[in-house]
């Protein structure tokens, strides 16, 4: 990439100097040299702009967008609007940048306000921020959220938590000098309690999947009281579809909710943009990282809306920033907001009761699959869930492609000794598709 920089060599010495270093491969020192790549990386010839239309239009024709999808694990195809794009794509929302100057910006500043307030009634919480850029980025700067206000620099977090966000919190602890311990699930794929009680002492709280990433139902009110018994804060990661049906984390006994807002309107698109979403009670209103907008009367007693809390953003107190969090997420901001305000209480009811119809009508059915049996039978799910198979998950991910489908995510992504299959249904997966999946795990037994 050394010909992408547009300094020239004397320019670059200078800054080499500048910091005290003679060449630029002291700038990698900390990594070890038998991870350095020590050849050109192997790339082909620049091409012309028409051929590289060629192919990614070769690539496009090769895409079969069609398929019916029985996987989630975090990401998830649900029904969007037509409005929501339209309104989202809007160019005042398409081009727009961070509202620093608030008498330029009304009309983004009262958009995130209005992201804000629908993301607390979502929740049942006091506040919420914006511009987080996804679920696991959300986990972790609530563990530094919990680490500032309980000055304790030990997180709990449950086995249930999605992998990605696992490993997100375990690298960010790493470099903010605190300890990240997990808490084992029990036989049923819950939370052990007896474990986590055992650590619950000294630690700053506890970061609770609501549903976890097997698709099981955590009760949130129990789980809080043990965690507020040790004067803890808990943390519920929710799939914000699943609170159509579930009861708030709000309402819960929840300190902080977080979560992934890709269902919120936004498409699966290859993992990204995405939106982390983050509320929590208001005594904690100043430990919440991002943007908060917050509305005020300017002079002549008209509405107007602001920027708040500016003291502790990261553009103002750099070295003493708890996150560094300073780009602004609102279009996807938006497009939650606008699939929230469409779909309204009884839509978003809706999508959570159909998902969960499906999935237990799906699940009964592959039970009746010779050689495939629930993991976790007796345990209350949304809508995903485990199967165990007497043969190869990658093998019967296979044939199921190659009849068309995209079948549940093989748990080995996990866990490598794991022969599992995660399966998703959503209220996209009509009778007929679950029925072809069924013929074809039939099949390929």
């Amino acid at each position: 990439m050394r010909s992408y920089v547009p300094n020239t060599e004397p320019e670059r010495q200078a800054m080499l100097k500048e910091i005290g270093l003679s060449e630029t491969e002291e700038l990698f020192s900390d990594i070890p040299r038998n991870l350095r790549l020590s050849r050109p990386l192997d790339l082909d010839k620049g091409k012309s702009e028409i051929e590289v239309r060629r192919i990614f239009k070769a690539f496009a024709e090769n895409c079969e967008s069609s398929m019916p999808v029985f996987r989630g694990a975090g990401a998830y195809r649900h029904y969007i609007p037509s409005v929501v794009p339209k309104l989202s794509m809007h160019s005042a929302f398409y081009t727009a940048y961070t509202p620093y100057q608030p008498e330029m910006s009304q009309g983004m500043l009262q958009a995130i306000f209005e992201y804000q307030t629908l993301i607390c009634q979502l929740t049942g919480m006091d506040a919420s921020n914006a511009s987080v850029y996804d679920g696991a980025t959300a986990a972790a700067e609530s563990m530094l959220m919990a680490r500032d206000i309980k000055r304790r620099r030990k997180i709990l977090y449950s086995a249930g938590l999605h992998p990605d966000v696992q490993e997100t919190l375990k690298t960010y602890a790493r470099f903010a000098g605190m300890q990240a311990v997990s808490v084992p699930l029990f036989k049923d794929g819950l939370t052990d309690r007896e474990a986590l009680v055992k650590e619950l002492k000294d630690s700053a709280g506890f970061i609770l999947p609501v549903p976890n990433f097997y698709g099981l139902i955590e009760n949130q009110a129990e789980i809080a009281d043990l965690v507020h018994e040790q004067d803890g804060l808990l943390i519920s990661y929710l799939n914000p579809i699943s609170l159509g049906l579930l009861k708030r984390p709000g309402d819960s006994g929840a300190d902080i909710a977080i979560g992934e807002g890709q269902p919120l309107g936004m498409p699966l698109s290859y993992g990204g943009p995405y939106l982390g979403f983050m509320a929590c009670k208001a005594k904690f209103t100043r430990n919440l990282p991002g943007r908060i907008s917050g509305e005020t009367t300017d002079a002549d007693g008209n509405r107007a809306y602001v920027l708040t809390l500016q003291a502790r953003e990261q553009h103002i107190r750099r070295d003493k920033a708890a996150s560094n969090i300073c780009s602004n997420q609102m279009l996807c901001a938006i497009t939650a907001s606008i699939y929230l305000a469409v779909m309204g209480p009884g839509g978003l009811r809706e999508a959570a009761v159909q998902s969960t119809q499906k999935a237990h009508y799906l699940a009964e059915k592959i039970s009746s699959v010779k050689g495939m049996r629930l993991r976790y039978p007796n345990t209350p799910f949304f809508n995903e869930f485990v199967v165990d198979s007497d043969r190869d998950a990658k093998k019967i991910d296979k044939l199921v492609k190659d009849r068309g489908l995209i079948g549940g995510l093989p748990l080995s992504y996990a866990n490598k000794g794991d022969n599992g299959i995660l399966y998703c249904v959503t209220e996209m997966n009509s009778k007929s598709e679950m029925d072809t999946l069924i013929s074809a795990l039939e099949v390929s037994k």
